[in-house]
C-alpha cells in the first residue's frame, strides 16, 4: 500500500486596481509600521546630523519675521490691525511655513522615493502623506517663539484658542491634497519640481501672511472677502491670529468656505494619485 500527498505551490499576484479610487484606509492601517517608520526617517534625517538640530525649525520663521518687520511692517508701514507687526506676522508664518515646507516636501517625495516604491509593494499614497505628518514636528517646535513673543507683548490666549485643532486640520487637509497633486504630477512631468518654487512665493503673498485681510475688505468689500476664502490658507491664517491674539472675531466665514475646498483639495487629489499610480513604476 503506498500514499502520495501533491504540494500546490500558491501564487500571489497583486495587480492595480482599475478605475478611479479613493483612499484605502484599511490598506494604510496594515503597513502604519512602515508609515511611522518612513516619517520618523524624515524627521531624522533632517536633524540628525546637523549642528543646530531643531533649531533650525524655529530659525525659518523667525528670520523670515524679523525680514517681514523690517521691510512690511517698518519701510512699507503696512497695517497690523492695532497688533505689534513681529507677533502679527510670525502668527500666520507658523502655519504658512508648515504648508509650504510640506507643499514641497511632497512634490519630490515619489522621486526621491523611487528606489523604494519600484521594488516592493505597500500604499504608494503614504510617501506623499510622510511629510504632512513629519513637518508637523516643526510645526510644533515653531509655536514656542510665538508663544514667548505673546508673553513679551504681553498678549494672552483667548478662549478660541480651542478652535485652533480645526485650524490644523484644515491646514494638514490642504496640504495633503495638494501634496497627492503634485507629487503625482511630478513623477510624470519632471518641470513641476522646479515650478513648486515660484508657486510657493506666489501663493505666500496671495495669502494674508504680510498684511491683513481687513485691508482687502477695506478695497473690494465683503464679496471679494467671501470669494477670497475659497483660498483655504485665507481662513487657516486669519484664523490662527484670530484664536491666538484675538484682536478679531473668529472667521467662520473663511473658515467654512476655506474647508469646502481643502476637502475639495483632498479628495479630487486622492482620486488622481490613485488614477495615475499604475504608471509611477513605469515612469519613475
Amino acid at each position: 500500500m503506498s500514499s502520495s500527498s501533491n504540494s500546490t505551490t500558491q501564487t500571489l499576484v497583486i495587480k492595480p486596481k482599475s478605475g478611479w479610487q479613493l483612499i484605502d484606509w484599511k490598506e494604510l492601517i496594515e503597513y502604519r509600521d512602515l508609515f511611522y517608520f518612513l516619517i520618523k526617517r524624515d524627521v531624522l534625517a533632517i536633524y540628525k546630523q546637523t549642528v543646530m538640530g531643531f533649531t533650525w525649525a524655529i530659525i525659518r520663521p523667525v528670520f523670515s519675521m524679523i525680514i517681514f518687520s523690517v521691510v512690511f511692517g517698518g519701510l512699507a508701514k503696512i497695517p497690523s490691525d492695532g497688533i505689534p507687526y513681529p507677533i502679527f506676522s510670525y502668527a500666520a508664518l507658523i502655519p504658512w511655513t508648515y504648508f509650504s515646507a510640506t507643499m514641497n516636501a511632497s512634490t519630490q517625495s515619489l522621486i526621491s522615493g523611487k528606489g523604494i516604491f519600484t521594488k516592493v509593494y505597500f500604499p504608494r499614497l503614504i510617501i506623499p502623506l510622510t511629510p504632512v505628518l513629519s513637518k508637523l514636528v516643526d510645526f510644533a517646535i515653531a509655536f514656542i517663539i510665538l508663544f514667548g513673543l505673546m508673553a513679551w507683548y504681553g498678549i494672552s490666549p483667548t478662549v478660541n484658542l480651542v478652535f485652533l485643532p480645526i485650524l490644523i486640520l484644515m491646514m494638514m487637509l490642504t496640504a495633503s491634497g495638494i501634496g497627492m497633486w503634485l507629487s503625482a504630477l511630478a513623477i510624470q512631468y519632471r518641470d513641476i519640481p522646479q515650478g513648486v518654487g515660484f508657486l510657493s512665493q506666489l501663493l505666500m503673498y496671495a495669502a494674508p501672511v504680510v498684511w491683513p485681510l481687513s485691508l482687502l475688505q477695506e478695497r473690494f468689500g465683503e464679496s471679494a472677502t467671501f470669494l477670497y476664502g475659497i483660498y483655504p490658507m485665507v481662513g487657516v491664517i486669519e484664523g490662527f491670529r484670530s484664536s491666538l491674539l484675538g484682536h478679531n472675531p473668529m472667521p467662520w466665514e473663511l473658515i467654512g468656505i476655506g474647508t469646502l475646498t481643502a476637502i475639495f483639495l483632498f479628495i479630487s487629489g486622492a482620486l488622481y494619485f490613485k488614477n495615475k499610480e499604475p504608471i509611477f513604476v513605469d515612469v519613475a
